[in-house]
């Protein structure tokens, strides 16, 4: 940065310190059909108290930064309102944030803004248009418009209107704008891409489940793959670690490097037959086998979704992926699955999850609720300049970690023909031993943070960045802002593992992430939890 820009952001930034942070201020800034709900200052160190009734994200944010907190709402489409959250930092760094929601919650996030605003940017996050917990999907019952809030309309326009709230508020255009999401968070972060490709410069996406119409669905099948819970086929919960055991004694060698760690997932040659139960087995929970029906449900679930005329219909779960099966467990496929029929395609809470089949499918790809989907055609961003890092964890147990390499390679087949390099603007990668979103297994201890979406509060409500490495190079974030701004393409981000997952702990293990399709080898010298240990090496 320039000395003059340094000299003038230091003034805006005083300046913003002395603004009124009031209702009347935050109105003045907004269109007629939005609404300020409440505006007021929050003192350094202090908590933030979420308001009553936030069901989708009741947590309270803590050790915030000095700022202004501001909740507005705004007029949506036939009689339906959405609102957003807004955190105004005194110490603005220039930059506005936008952070995502997960399943179907409703709800403020304001956890999730709070590590935005100890970076410095203004940070804003919309309830979609609806309060709910992230499983319930019984408020889309013949709310086609709400619906469509929560599809792509509620963030947009959230962005658009926290927008001027904060070129008002701190007297200065915006420098960069940047998105960041996590599961459904991730497909809204796409979704904006694809539909609104001007409202952001920068999008970090993990484990984005930007295929909705074919996913929901996909949660009931899975989930009848293993029920009921009283067939002779049925897997329980009590034996998913013992089946996780087996992958990672069979499938940890042949990665290359025995380190507790699963590299290579997708090229394991896994040989279910070695749980098999023998002759004199006769309780196979207690004894940690499995029964050849049991056999065969545990082939359906590592083999991907395929409908009628051999069509592809989703990916399928990752060897690795067991201990958080949370979709196989219980004796009911998961609400995201059974609400979405039931109350997003509109067959009524009636409708039994064994009468799903291929028409369900069917009927999902015809109607698209709240136009959710994402399709291939990025070229609209990509034509903006925009830049996309995105991100799975491989042993995601809720969304498939296949469905990101599906999306990327369907981009480049969809944008390369018309002369697009998609690797100069999307890149991604995978997360060995990551867990949905955030989080590793006690087995695996692989390193999983890097700040993405949603990360920071589990290692702490204080928590920002990768504390001791706050830099570009393990901070995917800053690694997406570095992108933006520098034009520097990241070839990996250095994941980080803390002992205990605790911050004030020693760094246990760290490894380059590599963008997709290297991967990280060995060099075959030096600590195997040193990054600089390791290399990012192509297929060839």
């Amino acid at each position: 940065m320039r000395w003059y820009d340094v000299v003038m952001q230091s003034i805006l930034l005083g300046a913003a310190g002395a603004l009124e942070c009031t209702p009347s201020v935050i109105q003045a800034a907004l269109p007629s059909n939005a609404s300020v709900n409440f505006a007021y200052r929050v003192k350094a160190n202090e908590t933030f108290q979420v308001p009553q009734g936030d069901t989708g994200y009741p947590t309270n944010p803590t050790a915030l930064p000095s700022l202004c907190a501001v909740s507005v709402q705004v007029q949506s489409i036939g009689n339906t309102t959405y609102g957003f959250g807004l955190f105004l930092p005194d110490d603005w760094n220039g930059r506005f944030l936008a952070v995502g929601n997960g399943g179907f919650a409703g709800g403020i996030n304001w956890l999730d803004m709070a590590p935005g605003s100890r970076y410095g940017f203004a940070t804003m996050s919309t309830d979609t248009g609806h309060n709910s917990s992230s499983s319930d999907g019984t408020w889309a019952a013949n709310q086609p418009d709400k619906v469509e809030n929560w599809g792509h309309l509620a963030l947009h326009g959230s962005t658009v209107n926290a927008k001027l709230v904060t070129a008002s508020y701190y007297e200065s255009d915006i420098s960069y704008n940047y998105y960041s999401g996590c599961s459904t968070g991730g497909r809204q972060g796409l979704k904006e891409a694809e539909a609104y490709p001007d409202d952001f410069d920068g999008i970090l996406a993990g484990a984005p489940a930007w295929w909705t119409s074919h996913l929901q669905p996909w949660t009931v099948k899975v989930a009848l793959y293993n029920l009921p819970s009283t067939a002779s086929y049925h897997i329980p919960f009590s034996l998913f670690s013992a089946i996780g055991a087996e992958v990672l004694k069979q499938c940890d060698p042949q990665d290359g490097l025995v380190d507790n760690i699963i590299s290579d997932p997708i090229g394991c040659n896994f040989r279910p037959e070695e749980l098999l139960c023998g002759a004199n087995v006769t309780d196979s929970t207690a004894a940690g086998c499995l029964t050849s029906p049991q056999i065969s449900t545990l082939y359906k679930i590592y083999t991907d979704s395929i409908g009628e005329n051999q069509t592809f219909l989703f990916p399928h779960l990752y060897p690795g992926s067991e201990g958080q099966w949370f979709l196989l467990s219980g004796d009911s496929p998961n609400p995201l699955g059974t609400h979405y029929v039931q109350y997003f395609l509109g067959l009524g809470g009636n409708w039994s999850f064994y009468d799903f089949n291929e028409d369900i499918q069917r009927l999902a790809d015809e109607l698209q609720p709240g136009n959710a989907t994402v399709g291939y055609d990025l070229s609209a961003y990509h034509a903006k300049g925009g830049k996309i890092l995105s991100y799975h964890g491989m042993s995601d147990g809720l969304i498939p970690t296949g469905t990101l390499p599906w999306f990327y390679n369907n981009v480049d087949r969809t944008l390369t023909p018309r002369g697009i390099d998609v690797d100069s603007f999307f890149r991604f990668f995978l997360v060995p031993g990551m867990g949905h979103c955030s989080g590793t297994t006690s087995s695996f201890n692989a390193p999983w943070y890097f700040a993405g979406a949603n990360q920071s509060p589990v290692l702490g409500n204080s928590v920002y960045g990768v504390p001791g490495f706050r830099d570009e190079k393990h901070d995917a974030l800053l690694a997406l802002v570095a992108w933006v701004e520098n034009a520097t393409a990241p070839d990996a981000v250095i994941g980080t593992k803390y002992v205990n997952d605790a911050t004030h702990d020693a760094v246990q293990r760290q490894r380059p992430l590599c963008m997709y399709p290297k991967v990280a080898k060995y060099k075959g010298e030096g600590d195997v939890d040193a990054a600089d240990s390791w290399e990012c090496k192509g297929l060839y």
